[in-house]
């Protein structure tokens, strides 16, 4: 099999793997190295549903020993045609790519080959020819292998710039029962040991100014929403458990989209549930910036998301004992639970208010989104002239325009290769 037909086979087997973001690491081009990764994220082109196409995105191997029924590359699965890389293989093409200015980073995963250390070995002396060999100084994310050793883990760490471990699915009971190779203990030690490696990296390089950096843009992981009848809220509380205890820049979650026929997943003609998804994106947001709780969000009575309403305004009017909130005293806190105020309007509005007094004009010149707000706020004790808070018209104001968009269109995953790069400026890429 030539490279050509390994690249068509393993980009495609890597297409269902979310968590490709690329913010985090900051390393500026050095002398003879090749490449650099700025903190703000090197991804440039990303696509309607947020998936990022500007790092070269592709399983190091697709003969999994594992049987996981939610997985293409599940080893039940005859149909699948198999290929695997060399480590010398990848890693010349990923240069190849480079210097066509096609990809500005690396997103490695892979099946289990033979054992979770074998394969960490194979991703390591990849890791180690791109950086050590060809100086490569480019953004990499690698996935860990669960159950492997912690020493390949560390080494892994020392060349990558972010690694993950999938959780996979949100409960112990739907992994045993679609992911029977793996267990929670094996993925929970691998985050662990990443998260407490990290925490000792931080030390080390308060001491020591030209300490290695390890996994300097930190740990993510996934999950895959809609194969199990996990509610919202148990994946809410998930996430939020995953955040405290391991230190993660990012949870990721992936709308399951059928690849296997099997009586413990939802039937092959089962939409993806992308709305679910993104309302799981909108959740953790609020987590990570506005300072909420996953049990303010949802809870036993009220498990699952409002397909009609975001989460921060399906809160707020739930909640509108506490509002509306005057704009010239309110708290930080107080003012990004206001839908329509987001954390830097919120910023501009508390640094603004030093200088004078704030008009609802005024507010609006500072990013604030006032269709939703006018009906949540006060400026000097007073209401927006002429306006009419009504139950009908604050859902009006507040009915996410997105969900019949989100709902509608039928689910399509990205290949590797985007239209407008032919499949001969390929091949001349392969032989650069």
């Amino acid at each position: 099999m030539d490279l050509m037909e390994k690249l068509t086979i393993l980009a495609d087997s890597a297409k269902y793997d979310a968590a490709c973001t690329s913010s985090g690491a900051d390393r500026s081009g050095r002398g003879s190295a090749i490449g650099s990764a700025v903190s703000y994220g090197i991804c440039h082109t990303f696509t309607a549903d947020g998936r990022c196409v500007s790092l070269l995105k592709v399983l190091f191997s697709n003969a999994c020993i594992y049987d996981c029924k939610y997985c293409v590359n599940r080893v039940s699965n005859h149909k699948a045609r198999r290929a695997s890389f060399t480590p010398r293989e990848l890693a010349d093409l990923t240069l190849a790519f480079y210097r066509r200015n096609y990809i500005e980073g690396l997103f490695l995963s892979s099946g289990v080959v033979r054992s979770p250390d074998h394969t960490s070995e194979l991703l390591l002396e990849t890791l180690r020819l791109l950086r050590e060999e060809y100086g490569f100084g480019g953004y990499i994310h690698v996935k860990a292998i669960p159950g492997a050793d912690p020493r390949l883990l560390d080494a892994i760490g020392l060349l990558a710039d972010r690694m993950s471990v999938n959780v996979e699915l949100p409960s112990s009971q739907s992994l045993q029962k679609l992911a029977p190779d793996k267990s929670k203990h094996d993925i929970l030690r691998p985050m662990r040991h990443i998260a407490l490696r990290r925490g000792e990296n931080r030390e080390e390089l308060v001491r020591y100014r030209r300490a290695p950096k390890f996994v300097p843009a930190g740990q993510a992981t996934q999950m895959v929403v809609g194969a199990t009848p996990e509610s919202d809220f148990q994946i809410l509380h998930l996430t939020e458990s995953l955040y405290r205890s391991y230190d993660l820049k990012r949870v990721f979650f992936s709308a399951y989209i059928p690849v296997g026929d099997d009586r413990n997943l939802p039937s092959p003609d089962t939409k993806p549930p992308l709305l679910r998804e993104h309302r799981l994106y909108q959740a953790d947001w609020l987590l990570r910036f506005y300072h909420f709780s996953a049990g303010e969000i949802l809870d036993e009575a009220h498990p699952n998301f409002n397909p009609v309403l975001d989460p921060k305004c399906n809160w707020a009017v739930h909640h509108m004992e506490r509002f509306p909130v005057e704009i010239m005293r309110a708290r930080e806190e107080e003012l990004l639970r206001v839908p329509g105020i987001g954390p830097k309007s919120a910023r501009r509005i508390l640094a603004a208010r030093r200088a004078g007094k704030l008009d609802f004009k005024a507010v609006a010149r500072l990013g604030v989104v006032m269709k939703r707000a006018q009906y949540f706020i006060t400026c000097a004790g007073k209401l927006a002239d002429g306006l009419r808070v009504t139950d009908e018209a604050i859902l009006r104001a507040l009915t996410s325009r997105d969900a019949a968009a989100i709902l509608s269109p039928p689910a399509e995953q990205l290949t590797l290769i985007p239209e407008e790069l032919s499949m001969e400026d390929v091949r001349l890429c392969l032989k650069a």
